[in-house]
């Protein structure tokens, strides 16, 4: 297998739509992933079950799309990775269709098990897929503006369970993501059969299903530079979901704020992150891939510390913005090089790449669970914010040191 050649233009042959498909599969799968953060209470009175029990229906479908990413990255390589994402929208729909027609909490959450393993395959290898077709010094902007899909499926799905919540049934937001999953796959479907060769790369594999992704997944581990991505990934996710987990409920608890206001200031973060996608041709250009991590870093950093000492709530507002900006000026310069590590199995290091940034959101949440039982909502968000402006300035560094990629 190989990937595209200096000679072609970053969207060359490429038809109309064919980014645009895939955002909207990472805005479907942004809903789902989000919209039953606010359904809980509903589900909580509707089967008779605790707030801690309903909750299942979150930790199952994250648990399993974790998971599930380290099998998608080896089948977009084998099978195709646009084919395999127009499959997986498919999955999503009928998971979709399963949740709205549960009988019970126990095929609820059964069916949301089944929904993040059908979800987890959009983001990874749309990403693996971009790296297949547009050049690198082309990249940046064009990933950033895919992930904008997927940030406003993000605010949008919790707006979504908050209203269905307050007004309607849990069971609606599932009817709509059922008939966005369809449209999208058949499009994608549509997609498919236009696009030229370039964009349908696959890479034969020799042996069983099981052998091709342990020999997948360990070429892209003895790749040094791809353990450095790894690592970094990891402990970003770790250190920025360690203490933004929290942050409505130190607004709540600290300042009397309500949970459904605190709520919508967390909504600011998506739109920092969906600033930084509009304006990440020039951010990219006039920074680089270097500075884009420091300031990103900075900004998370500032942003948890002046959070933990702010006098007033309205303080957050400003902050959340900051904070969902800096994670993507770094985030999303992590994600370019994740594309390049390993360019002959880019399907497989993406895959790892998203498992390792979802294991290390959930390391530090259980960690940062028990820290704040000790510490306190304060101390936790200072120790996470110079865990992040550490682990930036350490990969800037790295990532200076290196030639650049191509």
């Amino acid at each position: 297998m190989s990937g595209q050649t200096s000679e072609e233009p970053a969207s060359a042959a490429l038809p109309a739509g064919a980014l645009l498909c895939l955002s909207l599969a990472a805005f479907g799968s942004g809903i789902s992933m989000r919209v039953n953060d606010a359904l809980l209470p509903s589900l909580s009175a509707d089967f008779g079950i605790s707030l801690g029990q309903a909750a299942q229906v979150v930790s199952y479908f994250a648990i399993a799309y974790g998971l599930a990413q380290l099998g998608f990255g080896p089948a977009g390589d084998r099978f195709g990775k646009y084919r395999v994402i127009a499959w997986a929208c498919v999955g999503s729909a009928l998971t979709s269709l399963l949740c709205l027609l549960s009988p019970g909490f126990e095929a609820l959450r059964l069916a949301r098990l089944l929904a993040g393993i059908a979800a987890a395959a959009v983001i990874p290898l749309s990403m693996a897929w971009i790296g297949d077709v547009v050049a690198y010094d082309q990249r940046q902007p064009v990933l950033a503006r895919f992930l904008s899909g997927q940030i406003l499926g993000l605010v949008v799905g919790v707006a979504l369970g908050g209203f269905a919540a307050d007004h309607l049934s849990w069971r609606l937001p599932y009817a709509l993501l059922a008939g966005l999953f369809l449209a999208v796959a058949l499009a994608l479907f549509s997609m498919n059969r236009r696009l030229p060769a370039r964009a349908l790369l696959r890479r034969p594999s020799q042996g069983s299903a099981l052998q091709s992704m342990v020999n997948d997944f360990s070429h892209v581990l003895a790749l040094p530079w791809a353990r450095v991505v790894l690592l970094v990934v990891f402990i970003e996710g770790m250190f920025l979901y360690g203490a933004f987990v929290f942050v409505a409920s130190y607004l709540h608890q600290r300042f009397g704020l309500s949970l459904s206001a605190a709520g919508g200031v967390l909504m600011l973060f998506g739109a920092g992150g969906f600033s930084f996608a509009v304006a990440s041709g020039s951010l990219s250009r006039w920074l680089g891939e270097v500075r884009l991590v420091r300031w990103g870093g900075a900004l998370m950093s500032l942003s948890f510390a002046v959070l933990a000492l702010a006098p007033a709530w309205w303080w957050a507002l400003p902050l959340c913005l900051l904070l969902g900006l800096g994670f993507y000026m770094m985030h999303n310069t992590l994600q370019l090089n994740a594309t390049q590590m390993a360019p002959e199995r880019r399907g497989a290091a993406v895959s790892a790449f998203a498992a390792s940034f979802f294991l290390g959101q959930s390391a530090g949440v259980s960690a940062a669970g028990w820290l704040v039982g000790q510490l306190g909502m304060a101390p936790l968000m200072l120790g996470c914010s110079l865990g992040l402006l550490i682990t930036a300035l350490a990969f800037a560094r790295l990532r200076s040191a290196r030639r650049p990629a191509g």
